[in-house]
């Protein structure tokens, strides 16, 4: 689905909540074991630096994963998210379910995702999106593709949008004392 770029910033002016698929969006989506059966993954800092200027400028965060891991739990203490949903077998109702008690509208969110399991939080919200190496079913039913991979600033150039439509780029630069 192509939008025009207006189209994408006006969607991403409007984002009150971002929800982040972790397997191939906040990580690349390799799953690695050690000998004995524990599973470790690689988050980018660009990607977390972006999650948490959202946070610092009103944008609720939240991670949506399928799968149940230590390591995700781990990074959203890091960040202090306090919307994780470990496990989640039906992510657009658990997309409807937050933006309910948040007390937003679904054309408030944002989600990225790169796989079929989140078609169903994509298909709902306000501005969907893909990391550019996203599953091809995925990537054509999307508003908005990354130029960037999962696990390598996909997430971050998503963040960047959003705070630059809200007209907060300057004041992010402000805060890191960059006139």
């Amino acid at each position: 689905m192509t939008l025009s770029e207006s189209d994408i910033r006006d969607r991403a002016g409007r984002i009150r909540l971002a929800c982040f698929d972790v397997d191939g969006t906040l990580t690349d989506g390799r799953l690695i074991y050690d000998g004995e059966g524990r599973e470790s993954k690689a988050f980018h800092v660009l990607d977390g630096q972006g999650m948490k200027l959202l946070e610092e400028n009103g944008v609720t965060v939240a991670l949506v994963t399928a799968r149940r891991n230590a390591a995700v739990q781990a990074r959203a203490r890091d960040l202090g998210l306090q919307h994780v949903f470990a496990g989640v077998k039906d992510k657009g109702a658990v997309l409807l379910q937050l933006c309910e008690t948040l007390e937003l509208a679904p054309s408030e969110a944002t989600h990225m995702g790169d796989d079929l399991p989140d078609l169903p939080a994509l298909l709902q919200v306000g501005l969907a999106a893909a990391p550019a190496n996203a599953h091809p079913w995925v990537a054509e039913r999307v508003h908005w593709q990354s130029s960037r991979r999962g696990g390598e600033g996909a997430v971050r150039e998503l963040c960047d949008l959003i705070l630059d439509a809200k007209g907060l780029r300057q004041a992010v630069l402000d805060r890191f004392g960059v006139a």
